[in-house]
């Protein structure tokens, strides 16, 4: 049994059985050590980002598998995670996934895009989605659908292409270069190192990231999916920093994905609207940040 899980069955620093201490503005607090090892687990399925066996578990989390499988138990009662009944294997419960959905309802940018969305949605005629930067890449995390059904499987939580769509193209002109690493690696399965050196980032891919900037609109048609375009705006902070992207969706020949379209236009002044309003209250992004 490794260190960290003889602690976790151990007594806790303050001679407990099942107590911790931490520093917290200079006072020592005292916690539930039981607690925080399974944070660990928790934390372990996390930065996984997919499902896991109990052994490969428990060994990320630094415990051994059959002080792993008391926790599972409890934390799978909580709703905190899930056995999948065929693999066996655990992923993020529903409880879970409400916490993560209730943070991200939280943050500034998406509650000031989501109406914003839903009125842009309904004036242009098309599906929109607002994506943010999760580890594997731009994700989105609503969609607002409008006009005719699309023969396209996009949904809440689906990963976009770095630099097969529009919304991934965005991504890379504005996120700092060691992030885009992570994400083009974990896209790519190419180690972050080499990732960026990849060919699609080559002279002329450069150049297109930088109309981007310039005009703060992609275009993409019949790709990555053939028969459907879309246009995507990032959504700045005064800085420049990019907080969220929206993207329109429609079915070519429907949406005029041209720079001058009614269609741009119209997700330009809203992509401006919502960082005008995170702007004239910095506030909010400041305690989002801290």
């Amino acid at each position: 049994m490794s260190k960290a899980a003889k602690s976790a069955t151990g007594k806790g620093a303050d001679g407990s059985a099942d107590g911790s201490t931490a520093k917290d503005g200079g006072k020592t607090q005292r916690g539930i050590q039981s607690v925080e090892v399974g944070g660990r687990v928790l934390l372990a399925l996390a930065q996984a980002r997919a499902p896991l066996a109990l052994s490969d578990l428990a060994n990320a989390a630094q415990i051994a598998p059959g002080q792993a499988h008391a926790y599972l138990v409890s934390l799978s009662r909580l709703g905190l995670i899930k056995r999948d009944e065929l693999t066996g294997r655990y992923e993020p419960g529903p409880l879970s996934l409400r916490l993560g959905l209730q943070h991200l309802e939280n943050q500034p940018a998406f509650r000031a895009a989501v109406p914003r969305v839903a009125a842009l949605a309904e004036a242009i005629g098309f599906s929109v989605a607002i994506c943010i930067a999760g580890p594997q890449g731009p994700t989105i995390v609503r969609y607002e659908h409008a006009g005719f059904p699309l023969h396209v499987n996009l949904h809440v939580g689906t990963l976009m292409s770095l630099p097969a769509t529009s919304t991934g193209r965005v991504f890379c002109a504005y996120l700092p270069a060691d992030v885009l690493a992570r994400m083009w690696a974990n896209q790519s399965g190419a180690p972050a190192s080499s990732a960026m050196t990849l060919p699609d980032h080559g002279a002329a891919f450069q150049a297109t990231l930088n109309a981007i900037r310039e005009r703060r609109l992609e275009s993409s048609v019949d790709a990555p999916s053939p028969g459907i375009s879309s246009l995507s705006a990032p959504v700045l902070d005064s800085s420049g920093r990019l907080l969220l992207a929206l993207t329109v969706i429609g079915s070519t020949g429907a949406i005029d994905v041209s720079a001058g379209s009614p269609t741009a236009r119209a997700l330009l002044a809203t992509a401006h609207d919502i960082g005008a309003e995170l702007a004239a209250r910095p506030s909010l992004l400041a305690s989002s940040a801290s």
